[in-house]
């Protein structure tokens, strides 16, 4: 919303700069997004009065003109304009001036002879025959008002104005006009209002006689007030009115349609005015319409209408889409005699819907999809009326025909100053709060509170604290800590672990993705589980986008899985991915359970089981997760049967990694190995040794060993390490596995594992023979527990 400071001026005197107005503006709740001086773009433009035309000696076209420009002596200015005659009065652009667009103008020599500034067209100064209707644009402006030479050329242009852009919120639409803000500003600046009554003398006669008004649906249209003008004389409006249409960012058009637009911008409250003679029957009937219906709107275009779109209609069809657009048939014309003034309350859902559906959000609708105030109605309609008889354009007929068809009555609250004090942590006196809700001209009896017709977004006592808390100032609200116990803030622990998850994914080369939690029951088929497995008890959606989003998801896999293959169907040679999302399984209470999932998923060149099993390593070793190891997994039905394991810390399952089954990946549409893994957040979390245990340097020397071991194929290298472990007692620091060979020299079904050992005690120098009998006892646990027998 633009305000015009001059017009502005009407209602409340305020003299304060922009910056100040802007910023007290903002505090008190009327956000302002910037100011702007209409005439700052122009500097050193006076009116000028010719006293002299010559020809130029040089040219066959051009004038050498002697101007009085309010100086001593007269300046010398070349025009090549052709409709300037002496004793014109001209805008100036004298030497070192600036015009729009920062053009700026300084003395010259046109064909040799000196020229000290520049005579000015309206387009030069930013304007155009709607702001002057006198005027011509290819042309000199010739001015007809009363000025003299030397005059700034900003005020009798209307460039003299300041305008601040307001940024509206939806539930304040009664400060979408003039008056609207004025009371905002009284309200802020604790200055007194002055609003205008209109007068209307009126012609005689009864409209009564010539119009009747019908409503079809009170819901939709809560009010319809109609006045009527005759003898209409349509013509351009004076220049007081151009000029506040202009700062407010609408462009003249002529008297009737500016009254119009003049009222929207004062009061808020859009109108409409009819050619009466178009209007068949002399009938209004306020209705939707009928299947099948059609209006060419103002703009030219025809619009199919369906029985959801309220319609303003004569006796025979639509003549304006309410509150969106008038219709061309009954546009106001030159020849226009009579006129019906609209002025209606619509319901504001359906406008917007109407104006959406037709694709034409107007000035107009913008503001009834707000919900505007009813009571409004008449005075618009007045004021209307008071204007045609101002400007001389119509002759008004006696009598208004208000149709009411919604309830008007007050909304009614109680003044409750302990719950607001209570809300806003303030201690404003009950008396100060009197002030301040009747300055915004809310009426206070007792401990009732009448809200003003025009504050429909006042709906309760939070909303009476807002206005409180508004003009008592947020910035004298007392700061004050939190009742009770307070932290120092931060993380909490479950954040942070999924902070470092992501930065340590990342750090292995995954990138993040975030997926849907709803999937397609179909999911379970192509990640091949069983028909009897409990994942496929997921729970349904009542509301579902459709079959595709209908459950929500029970395992990570799909949502994985269906990433990676988009990426391998786009041709992306690799892929690494990782999300952190939830599961949701049933609960007996008939909610669900919501376990968060660390899913990560790869393919392309170089990825295979183990690359999937060194990420898992890093993560889990960073997180210092203890006794991490690894078991084979051949039940799982989404896993390649050989190439799949489970998770461990210690006793506990963290989750399983592996190679993606070939049917499922094939089921995906990916030809090619994945490899992903499954953690329990949760799990991880339990484990996580948050804390790091400081752990002194070794004092004494470590001896290393190696040990070949040939055993079957078929044991798994954990489970050797595991007895490797366990039989070399506390002077075993360290079993690493370097070496599998199968071959040559190596039985059938067998293979050979080569282990460094590193061992260590913590009170001396170990021997030889110590070392010997660990490696003695290790050899025959071996071959004891697993069959491995030296190489």
């Amino acid at each position: 919303m633009n305000l015009s400071r001059k017009w502005l001026k009407e209602f409340v005197q305020v003299d304060l700069g922009d910056h100040e107005f802007a910023e007290a503006m903002t505090l008190s709740g009327s956000k302002v997004e910037g100011t702007e001086d209409l005439g700052a773009e122009i500097e050193n433009v006076v009116v000028g009065k010719v006293l002299s035309l010559v020809r130029h000696e040089n040219s066959d076209h051009m004038w050498v003109c002697q101007v009085d420009v309010g100086e001593e002596a007269p300046v010398q200015i070349v025009t090549g304009a052709q409709n300037v005659q002496e004793g014109d009065l001209v805008p100036v652009a004298k030497d070192h001036s600036l015009l729009p667009g920062g053009v700026k103008i300084k003395k010259g020599k046109l064909r040799g002879v000196e020229s000290r500034g520049m005579l000015c067209s309206l387009g030069e100064l930013g304007l155009d025959t709607r702001d002057f209707p006198d005027a011509i644009m290819d042309g000199i402006w010739i001015l007809h008002e009363d000025v003299k030479p030397g005059d700034d050329i900003r005020p009798i242009a209307g460039l003299d104005d300041h305008v601040v852009e307001f940024e509206i919120t939806p539930n304040r639409p009664d400060c979408l006009s003039v008056i609207g803000l004025a009371r905002e500003v009284a309200a802020t600046f604790d200055l007194p209002l002055t609003l205008h009554t209109p007068v209307i003398k009126g012609c005689g006669g009864d409209i009564r006689n010539d119009v009747s008004i019908e409503i079809t649906d009170g819901a939709l249209c809560p009010r319809y007030t109609a006045r009527l003008v005759r003898n209409v004389k349509i013509g351009p409006s004076p220049k007081w009115m151009r000029e506040r249409l202009r700062a407010s960012g609408v462009r003249p058009i002529n008297n009737i349609v500016d009254i119009t637009n003049y009222v929207m911008l004062e009061y808020g409250q859009p109108m409409h005015a009819f050619d009466f003679s178009c209007v068949e029957g002399g009938k209004i009937v306020v209705r939707t319409a009928r299947e099948g219906e059609s209006i060419t709107t103002l703009d030219g275009n025809e619009r199919k209408l369906n029985p959801s779109m309220l319609c303003i209609c004569d006796v025979n069809k639509p003549v304006c889409v309410a509150g969106v657009m008038g219709g061309a048939n009954s546009e106001i014309v030159g020849d226009t005699a009579m006129v019906l003034f609209e002025s209606a309350n619509f319901n504001g859902v359906s406008i917007r819907r109407t104006a959406m559906a037709l694709g034409m959000r107007t000035d107009a609708s913008a503001r009834y999809e707000k919900g505007l105030d009813p009571a409004n109605t008449i005075k618009a309609v007045e004021r209307a009326c008071e204007l045609v008889e101002l400007l001389g354009c119509g002759e008004v007929v006696d009598g208004v025909i208000d149709c009411v068809a919604g309830d008007l009555s007050p909304r009614v609250l109680k003044l409750e100053p302990e719950r607001i004090n209570a809300l806003l942590g303030t201690d404003v006196c009950r008396c100060e709060m009197v002030r301040i809700l009747e300055k915004l001209d809310f009426t206070v009896k007792g401990d009732d509170v009448i809200v003003p017709s025009w504050r429909a977004d006042v709906e309760g006592m939070a909303d009476l604290a807002e206005e409180v808390a508004r003009f008592f100032g947020y910035n004298n609200i007392p700061v004050e800590a939190v009742a009770g116990s307070s932290s120092s803030g931060g993380y909490t622990p479950v954040q942070r672990l999924e902070m470092d998850l992501g930065t340590l994914c990342r750090s292995v080369g995954l990138s993040e993705i975030i997926t849907y939690s709803f999937v397609s029951p179909s999911v379970c088929d192509k990640i091949c589980l069983p028909a009897d497995s409990p994942l496929r008890d997921m729970m349904k959606i009542l509301n579902p986008l459709g079959e595709d989003t209908s459950v929500m998801r029970t395992t990570i896999l799909p949502s994985m899985l269906e990433v990676l293959a988009r990426n391998y169907k786009n041709r992306n040679k690799t892929a690494g991915l990782y999300e952190i999302g939830k599961l949701y399984f049933k609960a007996d209470n008939g909610m669900a359970k919501e376990p968060r999932v660390l899913a990560m998923g790869v393919y392309g060149e170089g990825e295979d089981f183990f690359t999937m099993k060194g990420r898992v390593e890093a993560v889990l070793k960073a997180l210092r997760i203890p006794e991490v190891s690894f078991k084979q997994e051949t039940a799982n039905p989404s896993y390649h049967p050989g190439r799949c394991a489970k998770v461990y810390a210690g006793d506990t399952e963290i989750g399983v990694l592996g190679q993606i089954h070939p049917v499922a990946a094939k089921n995906y549409g990916v030809d090619a190995p994945v490899y992903t893994a499954e953690l329990s957040f949760e799990a991880i979390f339990a484990c996580e040794v948050s804390v790091p245990l400081y752990k002194a340097l070794p004092r004494f020397p470590a001896i290393e060993r190696d040990l070949a071991v040939v055993c079957d194929k078929a044991i798994p290298a954990a489970d050797l390490t595991a007895c490797i472990k366990k039989h070399g007692g506390k002077l075993l620091q360290e079993a690493k596995l370097f070496d599998v060979y199968t071959g040559h020299h190596i039985p059938e079904g067998k293979k050979s594992m080569a282990f460094s050992l590193m061992l260590r005690a913590e009170d001396k120098t170990m021997t030889d023979a110590e070392a010997d009998a660990v490696m003695k006892s290790v050899l025959a646990g071996l071959e004891k527990d697993l069959g491995a027998v030296i190489r």
